[in-house]
């Protein structure tokens, strides 16, 4: 992977760049559309390469390994043949995953031993069983294991898990450079920065993770109920750290407002559940704001689901229509939401990238804003 940074605002740290992997070119910023277990919910591949123009897809190593399992992922020749999709792939350590879903979850220094939420059945991840495991997914970018703690956690359980995330990283590296690839492309590997909500320990990650000269870095455990001024204050502060020529990865975060802030403070690459989770429940990000489609007022709005929408759902089906198939429980309620918000999404980011290559990001994103977080 290589990364070349080709624009720099002048009066924020906004960025524009290019990620160059083995499946395909990203340009940065960039909205990762998130496929969990290898598919992006209720989205055909088609449709994420023609309507929505993703250029790369993130999935989850805990979900793939316990299904369909790393067996019939080698066999097929790993997930982008697996799943037909041939631009870059990232895949999460499943960290989050792990603490989250799992039950009976017991941490040491060694790992973590689990019992699958699908069946019970007992498993253990060690950093090297997750490089392991993400080797045989092949994605173009894998992720260090980590272990991720609310924002609500005390400072003494913060510093020890930061502890363990980087004994954790030291062996994920030592792992990582002792195996090859299976399938006769390159993988990078991705450290992630943590230390929940205080200062300290986010500096101390940050220069830890910088040290280690990866191709690119990530910054985790934010988006976990703190204050969104709190999550801003931590970004500047670690991206205040990490290499400038490297880049930057926000996990799960977020809202389109995140996104913006979060580019305004030199982060490159974005991940979110949110535009399909809540396109999947009827809410629709647009240009001009928030459309709940179940509310009544929409069932006679015939107008186009979003008028100045570069996609073609969105002048062919009306609100009107969209309000109608929720309400009768349609499939393709669900499909049309998401593709439209993902485009949304993939929109958002594509417009502030050019704003900062003509140096007018600060300008258009206090215009966005406003825009953006009305309630239609």
């Amino acid at each position: 992977m290589n990364f070349i940074l080709q624009h720099t605002n002048a009066k924020t740290n906004a960025r524009a760049g290019l990620i160059i992997t083995e499946h395909g070119v990203i340009e940065t910023p960039i909205f990762i559309p998130v496929g969990t277990k290898g598919v992006v919910k209720a989205v055909h591949i088609s449709e994420l390469e023609k309507d929505i123009y993703a250029k790369i897809i993130l999935s989850n190593t805990y979900h793939l390994y316990l299904r369909p399992g790393i067996e019939i992922l080698e066999r097929s020749g790993g997930l982008h043949n697996f799943s037909g999709w041939k631009y870059p792939i990232l895949t999460d350590s499943g960290g989050f995953q792990l603490f989250s879903l799992s039950s009976n979850c017991k941490i040491k220094q060694e790992g973590v031993e689990f019992r699958s939420h699908i069946d019970g059945s007992k498993h253990f991840f060690s950093p090297e069983k997750i490089i392991d495991v993400q080797r045989s997914i092949g994605a173009d970018i894998i992720m260090a294991f980590d272990e991720c703690i609310p924002s609500n956690t005390n400072y003494e359980y913060a510093k020890k898990s930061l502890t363990l995330t980087e004994n954790w990283l030291d062996r994920c590296l030592y792992r990582f450079a002792r195996t090859k690839n299976k399938y006769g492309y390159s993988q990078s590997l991705f450290p992630i920065v943590h230390g929940c909500i205080y200062k300290d320990l986010r500096v101390k990650s940050a220069e830890y993770v910088a040290s280690k000269m990866a191709e690119g870095n990530a910054i985790g455990g934010l988006s976990m109920g703190e204050t969104k001024e709190k999550m801003y204050e931590i970004i500047e502060i670690v991206n205040s750290i990490l290499p400038k020529d490297k880049p930057r990865y926000l996990m799960g975060v977020g809202t389109p407002e995140n996104i913006l802030e979060g580019i305004e403070r030199g982060i490159d690459m974005f991940d979110c559940i949110m535009p399909t989770r809540n396109g999947r429940n009827g809410q629709l990000f647009t240009k001009m704001g928030v459309i709940n489609i179940k509310n009544k007022k929409w069932a006679t709005d015939f107008s186009p689901i979003e008028i100045k929408s570069e996609l073609n759902i969105d002048k062919i089906y009306t609100k009107a229509y969209l309000h109608h198939l929720f309400f009768s429980n349609e499939i393709l309620a669900l499909q049309i939401s998401s593709i439209h918000n993902l485009a949304f999404y993939l929109w958002l980011v594509k417009e502030a990238r050019k704003h900062i290559i003509i140096e007018k990001f600060s300008t258009w994103k206090q215009k966005m804003l406003i825009n953006i977080q009305n309630k239609l």
